[in-house]
C-alpha cells in the first residue's frame, strides 16, 4: 500500500495530539485528548507520565478507528514535545518513580537562587547557553533523586532512566529499545554542552546526576527505531519507523520554514515562545535570552536564540476556568474587539514568575490601573494585550542581541488564530505579522523531520515551497499611542517584580 502520510505526535502541556500530514503538508486527520494538571502546592506543577503516554496513544488510535485511513499508509512518525518536563523511570518495570515535573514548576527556585549566589551562572551560560532557572530540567532531576525514596539508589544501580517527554514516548513506543533525546531537547536540560554537543560532566557532578541515567543525544532527523508490536495497543503501526524528534518550539521554527539565519517565529501556546534561526553559529545573549541547538539534520547543526514567556494561552484559560469571566477563547476575542482599549488597566500574568528578559522567579501576577469604569470587556482586552506585550519584550531583546532587523514575524500556535491579538501584536512590534494557513506548525515541523529522514520529502527547498500564507497583519496604530501603551506595560511589570515592596 502506498505510503501517503507522516504521523506527528504533538505532546503538549495540557493535551496530546496526533496529526496525519500528507505530502503537501496538509492535515488529513487529527485527534486530541487533554490530561489532568496536578498542582501539589503553590508554584508546583506535575503530570502523571502514564497520563501523558495514554493520552498520546489514545489520540493515535482514534485516527484509524473509522477506517478512512489505514495504518499501512503511514510512512513514518515524528515526535514533538513540551520541553524541560522531566521524567525518571525504572528501566526494568517501565514505571515512573515520580510524577513528571513540568517546565512551569518552580519548586527548585530557591536552589537555583543559591547556585547563582555561588557564581555558577557564567559557567552555565558559557557551556549550555542557558540561564540558571527552575524552568530547565537539571534541578528537577536532582529534586527527584534527592526527594523520592529509593530513586538515587536505583540510579546508582543502573536501574533508572531520565528523559524529557519525547525520550519517554520513544522508549515506550520502541518497547524500551531506544533511549535517546535529540539536540534541541538536550539543549534545555542545563547539563548539555551546546558547543561540544555532549553531556557536561562537571554540571552533572555539580547537580548529583549520574550520567548513566542520561539518554544518547542524536540528530533531530534520524531513524531511532520502529514501533514495537506490543506498544500499548498500537500493534497496527508495528514496524513503522520513528524518525523525527524535536522540541516543540524548534519544531515550530522548522515548520514555519525559518531555515535561514535571521528568520523568526513566535508560538502562542500555553506559553509564548520567540525563536530566531542564527545559523551554524551560536549567538551569545547580553539581554537575558537563551541560546541552544534548534535542530540537527544530517551532519548540519543549526542554532537558535530564544525568549520565553511562561504564560500566554494559559492566561485565557485562567480567565475562563478560574475567573469564569468567559466561556471560551472566541468569547475573549469578541469582548476584546468590542472596546477600543483596556481602559487603562494592565494585567501582568506572572503566575509562575517572569521569564525572559526578566527572569524573576519570585514575580507574581498583578492587575494595575483599575477604576470603577473597567468592565469584563476591558479585562478580556487586557488579557490579550498582556500576551502581545510579553512577546514585544522578547522581540526587542532579541533584536538587540542579534543585531538583525525583523522584516516579518511568522506566528503559530492555538492563540495565533485570534485576529485581534495578531493586530495588537503588529501594532506593538511595528512589524508585519505573517500567519500561515497551517497554524499546527509544531506538529508539521516534527513531521518534516521524520519525512526527511525516510525520503518522504527530499529537501528543505521542497518543504519551503509547501508553506502557504493565510493572512498578514500590518501595523496601524500611531507611534505615539503605541509608545505610551508600552511604557504603561513596563511600569506594570515593575509592580509585578516588586510586589512585596508594594504590598
Amino acid at each position: 500500500m502506498e505510503k501517503k502520510y507522516v504521523l506527528a505526535l504533538d505532546q503538549g502541556t495540557t493535551s496530546s495530539r496526533a496529526i496525519l500530514f500528507d505530502r503537501a503538508g496538509n492535515i488529513a486527520k487529527k485527534a486530541q485528548h487533554e490530561f489532568p494538571q496536578i498542582y501539589p502546592q503553590a508554584g508546583w506543577v506535575e503530570h502523571d507520565p502514564m497520563d501523558i503516554l495514554s493520552s498520546q496513544l489514545l489520540s493515535v488510535a482514534e485516527l484509524f478507528t473509522d477506517g478512512e485511513i489505514s495504518p499501512q499508509e503511514v510512512a513514518c512518525i515524528g515526535i514533538t514535545n513540551q520541553r524541560e518536563t522531566t521524567i525518571l523511570w525504572d528501566k526494568n518495570t517501565g514505571k515512573p518513580v515520580y510524577n513528571a515535573i513540568v517546565w512551569q514548576c518552580r519548586r527548585t527556585a530557591e536552589y537555583c537562587y543559591n547556585l547563582k549566589a555561588e557564581g555558577l551562572g557564567d559557567y552555565v551560560k558559557d557551556h549550555t547557553g542557558l540561564i540558571i532557572d527552575a524552568y530547565f530540567s537539571a534541578t528537577k532531576i536532582r529534586w527527584i533523586l534527592e526527594n523520592v525514596p529509593g530513586a538515587r539508589e536505583k540510579a546508582q544501580n543502573g536501574d533508572l532512566l531520565f528523559g524529557t517527554v519525547e525520550t519517554w514516548l520513544i522508549w515506550n513506543l520502541t518497547g524500551g529499545k531506544a533511549h535517546v533525546t535529540d539536540y534541541s531537547n538536550a539543549s534545555r536540560t542545563m547539563i548539555f554542552d551546546v558547543d561540544k554537543l555532549c553531556w557536561d560532566g562537571f554540571l552533572c557532578e555539580k547537580f548529583g546526576i549520574p550520567m548513566s541515567i542520561l539518554p544518547e543525544v542524536v540528530p533531530s532527523s534520524q531513524v531511532y527505531g520502529t514501533v514495537s508490536a506490543d506498544a500499548f495497543g498500537l500493534s497496527m503501526l508495528a514496524g513503522v519507523p520513528i524518525s523525527g524528534a524535536i522540541g516543540d518550539q524548534p519544531a515550530a521554527l522548522f515548520g514555519q520554514g525559518c531555515f535561514k539565519a535571521g528568520q523568526a517565529k513566535n508560538t502562542y501556546g500555553t506559553g509564548c515562545f520567540l525563536l530566531m534561526n542564527t545559523g551554524k553559529e551560536r549567538t551569545v545573549s547580553n539581554n537575558n535570552l537563551v541560546t541552544g541547538v534548534a535542530w540537527g539534520v544530517g551532519d548540519e547543526v543549526i542554532y537558535a536564540i530564544e525568549g520565553s514567556a511562561f504564560n500566554a494561552g494559559s492566561v485565557i484559560k485562567w480567565l475562563r476556568d478560574e475567573m469564569q469571566m468567559i466561556s471560551s477563547a472566541p468569547e475573549c476575542d469578541r469582548l476584546a474587539e468590542s472596546v477600543h482599549d483596556a481602559n487603562g488597566i494592565y494585567l501582568v500574568p506572572a503566575f509562575t514568575g517572569l521569564g525572559a528578559p526578566y527572569w524573576d522567579m519570585y514575580a507574581r501576577g498583578c492587575v494595575v490601573g483599575l477604576t470603577r469604569g473597567v468592565n469584563r470587556a476591558h479585562f478580556a482586552r487586557a488579557v490579550i494585550e498582556s500576551i502581545a506585550f510579553q512577546m514585544t519584550d522578547l522581540l526587542e531583546a532579541m533584536q538587540a542581541d542579534a543585531g538583525i532587523p525583523f522584516s516579518e514575524l511568522r506566528v503559530d500556535g492555538g492563540a495565533s488564530v485570534s485576529d485581534v491579538m495578531m493586530q495588537i501584536q503588529a501594532d506593538l512590534i511595528r512589524t508585519e505579522v505573517n500567519r500561515p494557513v497551517t497554524v499546527e506548525t509544531t506538529a508539521l515541523g516534527c513531521a518534516y523531520m521524520a519525512g526527511l529522514a525516510t525520503g518522504f520529502w527530499n529537501s528543505m527547498d521542497e518543504l519551503e515551497s509547501i508553506r502557504k500564507v493565510e493572512r498578514v497583519f500590518r501595523p496601524s496604530m500611531a507611534q505615539e499611542k503605541r509608545d505610551a501603551l508600552y511604557a504603561g506595560w513596563k511600569r506594570a511589570v515593575q509592580r509585578s517584580m516588586n510586589w512585596e515592596e508594594n504590598a
